[in-house]
């Protein structure tokens, strides 16, 4: 809004009096992150200011040899400071001053923020005291995966780990499955592996006495052998999933819920697709069964 841009005149002014010292600020928040853990989520780019110029569509205004370039226009301080004052409306800030502007504008005590906006407003601390604008306090918003009742009494039944549907691929399925094979098959399929694997080792050590050579023989005979038991154990698993089919359509619906398309639930599905299925009661249920003890995802079930 045109209209609100006098508001923000003396930040934008301020960012053009210290050419892309809020990018350098972002940049040693980043590496400080980094350096703890973490990750930067944002790259600043160092030659530019936080700024972009509506005059000719937005288009971001470098700085090259003490003098600002945006399109095709370069001018130097003096020109571009006094434009910024005249008409505030003719600029835009990026997503570096985006939030001290919002901030100068309505003035936050908290602000509650998912995790990709908490990582780059932890970038921000020192831009904040920079301009002299206060920074709200950051509160991460509670995170949850809604799941159906059928889908979290399977996950409960099997011990099964939220976590472990992420990945769309069937090794969870297969390891699933393969708790759920008779004691006594998963047990001679070990010893076999073990026989195996104690025989061929003695004849190893034995052979180079008659022939040094056939110790690399032996050697592709235990591999060969070792990697025929393996193939076997595979097969048992794909017999298993045929024969419990029901166990395999409960395990891909929790997932798809879980993770639809290999993505977090709530990055992946609007909470009107909740809405609309549980109707209002679903906030309700929410306000008082969602915890709200910060950093933690919890799993509810409808």
């Amino acid at each position: 809004d045109p209209a609100t841009k006098p508001l923000a005149r003396e930040i934008f002014a301020r960012e053009v009096q210290f050419p892309a010292l809020t990018a350098e600020l972002a940049a040693a928040s980043g590496r400080a992150l980094v350096g703890l853990g973490y990750h930067a989520q944002v790259e600043a780019h160092l030659d530019s200011l936080a700024l972009f110029s509506l005059d000719r569509g937005r288009v971001a205004i470098h700085v090259e040899d003490g003098s600002f370039r945006f399109g095709d226009r370069r001018v130097d301080m003096p020109a571009l400071l006094a434009s910024v004052r005249a008409e505030p409306e003719k600029f835009s800030p990026n997503v570096l001053l985006r939030p001290l502007v919002q901030d100068a504008l309505f003035p936050t005590v908290a602000y509650v923020a998912g995790p990709n906006e908490l990582a780059y407003l932890g970038q921000l601390k020192d831009v904040y005291a920079h301009f002299g604008v206060p920074m709200p306090l950051m509160c991460p918003r509670a995170s949850a995966t809604l799941l159906d009742t059928g889908a979290a009494r399977f996950l409960a039944r099997y011990d099964i780990p939220l976590e472990v549907l992420q990945a769309h691929d069937e090794r969870a399925l297969n390891d699933l499955l393969e708790s759920q094979l008779p004691p006594s098959v998963e047990r001679a399929l070990r010893e076999a592996a073990a026989a195996v694997e104690s025989h061929l080792q003695e004849v190893i050590q034995a052979v180079p006495a008659i022939d040094p050579t056939l110790e690399g023989a032996a050697r592709s005979v235990l591999g060969r052998m070792s990697h025929d038991l393996h193939g076997l154990h595979t097969k048992v698993i794909h017999a298993a999933k045929k024969r419990d089919e029901t166990l395999r359509r409960q395990f891909s619906r929790a997932q798809a819920q879980a993770f639809p398309g290999g993505h977090a639930q709530e990055r992946a599905v609007g909470f009107v697709h909740f809405l609309n299925r549980h109707g209002s009661i679903l906030v309700d249920r929410l306000l008082s069964e969602l915890p709200l003890d910060l950093g933690r995802h919890w799993v509810l079930s409808l």
